[in-house]
């Protein structure tokens, strides 16, 4: 089936028990036929999307020195400012510039059966000029996390599931990413890529888009949909390990970012929601009529699928960020991104 346009979800409809029932089909029946949609009614104030707008035009727009300062080449828990093109999706740069945000924790101390994923843990690189990029993207992660364990908990419902089948992988240290973005205008019009096309490694992710500037398309049934930015709306869209909860009745959608191509730049800051990088992702016992309809885990032998955010997560920073893999962590480097 084509489509034009994303579906529409409110979440405000989940709290009341009259419109709950039907929200949940249709939070369902969008995931499964597209795995993408707008969702309103979030309860995120315009005050703090302006807000993160803001603080991240101010990042940007420091010194290229000052942003340097704090480039992910000198974290080995692949956090920090990434340059113009420092980033791959499918071995090809992506021509945008991101500062990579997670949970501030201290590293933890190698031993001798350590997952090699636990590299991942770590603190963040903050610009020493800018101290307000950390205090207003704290407050972005608490309240993107609220939104993101509501819709979750409703997911589970819609899935036949108890409400809380997925809080314990996110009761202890989750692993949740914010990546803010700037995507430069290019006027090349062969050189279009954003960032490539690919799937979220994670379980879910919420996107905020500075009004007015389209660029994400969405592959389905094999043509690109255009997916510009709605007024008051996060985007969201379901990562692998969701996929792999429902044995593929929800299926990790490829989507990729069009460069620019009109003179302005575009801001984007997605928020993964992870559960802890050593949580397994629980596989559902689907009601009947969801599980004829589950088409199983996609098979990919150049993308594997693991149940382990760990294992996913760092499959993702190896093959995006090869230059602070062989600075910092040459034995996790395998054939293919040498």
């Amino acid at each position: 089936m084509s489509i034009s346009s994303l579906p529409i979800v409110d979440l405000s409809l989940a709290e009341d028990p009259s419109t709950a029932e039907q929200f949940r089909a249709t939070l369902r029946d969008a995931t499964h036929d597209v795995g993408f949609f707008y969702l309103i009614g979030h309860g995120v104030d315009p005050t703090s999307c302006a807000r993160v707008t803001d603080v991240a035009r101010d990042f940007f727009a420091l010194p290229d020195e000052e942003k340097l300062a704090v480039e992910n080449v000198h974290s080995p828990h692949f956090r920090g400012y990434t340059r113009l093109g420092g980033e791959l999706t499918g071995g090809t740069p992506d021509w945008r510039e991101v500062i990579d945000i997670g949970p501030d924790r201290d590293p933890v101390t190698p031993f001798d059966d350590a997952a090699p994923w636990e590299i991942l843990e770590g603190p963040n690189l903050w610009p020493a000029s800018l101290p307000e990029l950390k205090s207003v993207m704290t407050e972005w992660n608490t309240k993107l996390t609220d939104v993101a364990m509501r819709l979750l908990r409703q997911w589970a419902l819609a899935l036949g599931q108890e409400p809380d089948v997925f809080d314990a992988a996110f009761a202890e240290n989750p692993s949740t990413l914010i990546k803010v973005v700037r995507y430069p205008a290019r006027h090349d019009e062969s050189a279009s890529q954003g960032v490539g096309g690919h799937k979220d490694s994670g379980v879910l992710t919420l996107l905020f888009v500075e009004p007015g500037r389209g660029g994400l398309q969405v592959e389905h049934d094999g043509q690109w949909v255009d997916a510009d930015p709605v007024d008051g709306a996060l985007i969201v869209n379901i990562g692998e390990l969701l996929e792999f909860a429902t044995s593929g009745y929800l299926k990790a959608t490829v989507h990729r970012v069009v460069s620019p191509h009109d003179g302005r730049d575009r801001i984007s800051i997605p928020f993964f929601f992870n559960p802890a990088l050593s949580a397994r992702i629980p596989r559902l016992e689907l009601p009947a009529e969801l599980a004829a309809r589950a088409a199983g885990v996609t098979e990919d032998v150049g993308n594997a699928i693991h149940d382990t955010y760990g294992a996913n997560a760092l499959k993702s920073r190896l093959r995006a960020h090869p230059d602070v893999a062989a600075i910092h962590h040459p034995d996790l480097i395998g054939p293919s991104q040498k």
